[in-house]
């Protein structure tokens, strides 16, 4: 399964990217997280359903310093995941 999400709130100089790779690591998902222009933090992860259920439950949840308002979740077709690779931070948009 592949899901694109977009975490909106407190998550833009607070280390939350760098906690995203983290968790996602330790749960073995492939995929990607970023910052984008709007001040949001987007992300694409690839792994099993109870896999994807942790990540969510940590974004949710935030890092230190972080506040999140709101998780958007969308499901992506395996064909996007082709060149998912180990988790890893993208530069800003």
């Amino acid at each position: 399964m592949i899901r694109h999400y977009q975490i909106e709130g407190r998550v833009q100089g607070v280390g939350f990217r760098w906690f995203v790779q983290r968790e996602a690591a330790e749960i073995g998902l492939r995929g990607w997280v970023r910052n984008t222009d709007s001040g949001h933090v987007e992300a694409v992860a690839m792994g099993e359903p109870e896999q994807l259920s942790e990540l969510e439950a940590a974004l949710r949840k935030g890092s230190r310093g972080s506040r999140v308002d709101r998780v958007q979740v969308h499901e992506l077709s395996d064909a996007e995941g082709a060149e998912l690779g180990e988790f890893r931070i993208h530069g800003a948009m």
